[in-house]
């Protein structure tokens, strides 16, 4: 991992599969992958961005906007949650080291979005233009990062239906109720 948010991802999965195999305890861990949607994290950048162009305030674009994430959206996750629990490892995973005991699954939406392509859709949901203001690469971030969902698809039979010129207007919408904004 080349950020400390990816590293203590990764040590939390290392320690999940030491207990796994002390223990002999099946577990599933789940990676989300850029999830948006209401109710959601205001520190996350689709909400740092809807705030900022409701606001008319700049947004910072890393590498000029030329960054690919894959926005999932919340109903798609909580989809793929209800699987995983609805699909434990078999019960004879407690005895078994490896693969079987500690599954990790990717929960995304499994298509990276250029970040400026993501920005024009919030702008077509609020009826309103971005401020962009260009910036280097942040040190520890990555060009791309996206969900390959083959597990999930295998496992949990999880599709994920959403797109995102449904799932940002569904957002601003709440967005703006929530917070009173025209």
């Amino acid at each position: 991992p080349v950020s400390l948010y990816a590293a203590t991802k990764r040590a939390a999965e290392l320690m999940t599969h030491s207990y796994v195999t002390l223990y002999k305890f099946p577990a599933t861990g789940l990676r989300f992958f850029t999830v948006y949607g209401a109710w959601g994290r205001p520190d996350m950048a689709y909400y740092h961005f809807t705030r900022a162009i409701m606001d008319g305030t700049p947004i910072k674009l890393f590498n000029n906007g030329d960054l690919r994430r894959d926005f999932t959206y919340i109903n798609d996750i909580v989809a793929g949650v209800i699987a995983a629990i609805d699909t434990p490892p078999t019960d004879d995973a407690a005895h078994i080291v490896g693969e079987q005991a500690h599954r990790i699954i990717n929960l995304g939406n499994h298509r990276p979005v250029k970040l400026n392509d993501f920005i024009d859709v919030i702008e077509k949901a609020t009826g309103r233009k971005a401020v962009r203001e260009d910036a280097p690469m942040a040190a520890g971030d990555v060009y791309e990062t996206y969900a390959d969902i083959t597990v999930a698809r295998d496992v949990l039979h999880f599709d994920p239906k959403t797109k995102l010129e449904d799932g940002i207007p569904e957002f601003v919408n709440w967005y703006c109720n929530y917070y009173n904004v025209n």
